[in-house]
């Protein structure tokens, strides 16, 4: 197939404003600032406080936290996460299609069973669930093994790691620390196709850091 100059010109004009418009919907942000700034939505049975840890500026936080202003549809979520080594007491991750505190998707991490010597608990150390709906437990009841899975590679408990999580029109894909392998791919449990979007912690508090939303 011939192109003439202009056909040529159109083409490259065409990925550059395609370029440019992926560049412009990302967004990265400052959680710490937002704390400052008054720019998180926090509840009377959440909390939230200044996280300066080396080069992770961010915030440590327990509940849902969502991020004011900001509607959530389809894309991609980065951020630094860390846990902590304490059995069934150290849950963290990210909550979004919210439509308040008791009605939202949320992938989290157990980092107490990252490297856990069972098996079984590896198995659970990633999840989805779908709030009121589909909570965990009626999730692993019903679907063992479908909505949780091991991380890979698999951090220390109390280590940074970075979580990528993929959300499309009808599935949810997780990846840990850059790996080209997802540790989790599952499809969604819900018809909401936008909504709230925030830091989600339960038990003890989680750090968060470099959130990054495209």
């Amino acid at each position: 197939m011939k192109y003439n100059i202009l056909s040529v010109l159109i083409l490259i004009m065409t990925f550059q404003s395609v370029v440019c418009y992926s560049q412009a919907t990302k967004d990265s942000y400052d959680l710490a600032r937002l704390l400052r700034d008054g720019k998180l939505v926090i509840g009377t049975t959440q909390s939230a406080k200044p996280l300066n840890d080396g080069t992770k500026g961010g915030i440590a936080c327990t509940g849902v936290v969502w991020l004011k202003g900001v509607d959530f549809k389809t894309g991609s979520i980065d951020v630094d996460m860390r846990g902590k080594d304490v059995f069934q007491q150290s849950f963290l991750g990210i909550a979004f299609h919210g439509v308040d505190t008791a009605t939202y998707d949320v992938v989290y991490f157990r980092p107490f069973n990252f490297q856990s010597p069972d098996t079984l608990r590896r198995s659970h150390a990633v999840q989805y669930m779908s709030e009121p709906d589909y909570p965990w437990d009626k999730l692993r009841a019903a679907h063992p093994l479908v909505y949780e899975n091991a991380v890979q590679p698999a951090p220390q408990a109390t280590a940074w790691f970075h979580a990528h999580i993929v959300v499309t029109a009808d599935e949810i894909v997780v990846y840990v620390d850059h790996s080209a392998r997802p540790s989790l791919r599952v499809k969604k449990l819900n018809n909401r196709q936008s909504g709230l979007i925030g830091l989600w912690s339960s038990a003890l508090p989680g750090d968060f850091a470099n959130l990054v939303i495209n």
